[in-house]
């Protein structure tokens, strides 16, 4: 049985300011909280602080060589993660920000390497689920967005299919019903001359081809 007041019930829509305070006094306290995002739940630690990133991969079962991307409350605070933001990238930022896609840039040499995977490179994505999204905006510094499960498992729309060991070691689960499902974001590199996309979710290739082309 998990602990009962580990998982907590928030509205999807208008989350309870005291549920998404509870959350945040964790998050401070390098704790890792399980968040809904738009299609799977994911794992919520303060990107910048490895204590907290070396939680996440320890969850997870990640391999270290495996970066993580991040989740920031708004745009402007990208130039304080990135080296540069190429044109091709704020055209999609500028079409598909908030949520449906993921961008990789290189990361700026702040960056904690166990972040990045010492690849030099950053995922980020600015979130759409109004949880999520209360979540990062409280704050106002960069988290985790990467999926609730054992490295190598599938994602989960739905809490109650959360692997135990997964639950066990989170501080805390908030439970916003049944997502979504389906691949998740998106995720393109936008660190060359000509973009790559490394995962395909969301949006699609033609989808993004349209953008890039107009």
């Amino acid at each position: 049985m998990h602990d009962a007041n580990k998982i907590i019930a928030v509205d999807p829509i208008n989350p309870e300011p005291e549920n998404i305070i509870k959350a945040g006094k964790i998050l401070r306290n390098n704790g890792v909280v399980i968040f809904p995002a738009k299609c799977l739940y994911g794992i919520a630690a303060r990107a910048l602080d490895e204590k907290a990133v070396k939680k996440v991969f320890d969850l997870k079962q990640r391999p270290l060589n495996n970066p993580i991307l991040v989740l920031i409350p708004y745009r402007a605070m990208l130039k304080d993660l990135v080296k540069s933001i190429s044109k091709p990238a704020e055209k999609l930022m500028d079409t598909f920000w908030p949520g449906n896609m993921t961008l990789v840039f290189e990361a700026k040499n702040n960056i904690p390497t166990l972040l990045t995977a010492d690849t030099g490179k950053i995922g980020v994505r600015l979130p759409v689920h109004p949880v999520a999204r209360a979540l990062v905006e409280l704050m106002g510094v960069p988290l985790t967005g990467t999926s609730a499960n054992l490295s190598g498992q599938a994602g989960c729309s739905r809490t109650d299919r959360l692997d135990t060991a997964v639950i066990d070691q989170a501080d805390l689960v908030l439970d916003a019903g049944i997502l979504k499902g389906g691949t998740g974001s998106t995720i393109v590199d936008v660190t060359g001359s000509n973009i790559h996309i490394l995962r395909e979710g969301e949006v699609t290739a033609d989808q993004i081809k349209k953008i890039l082309t107009n």
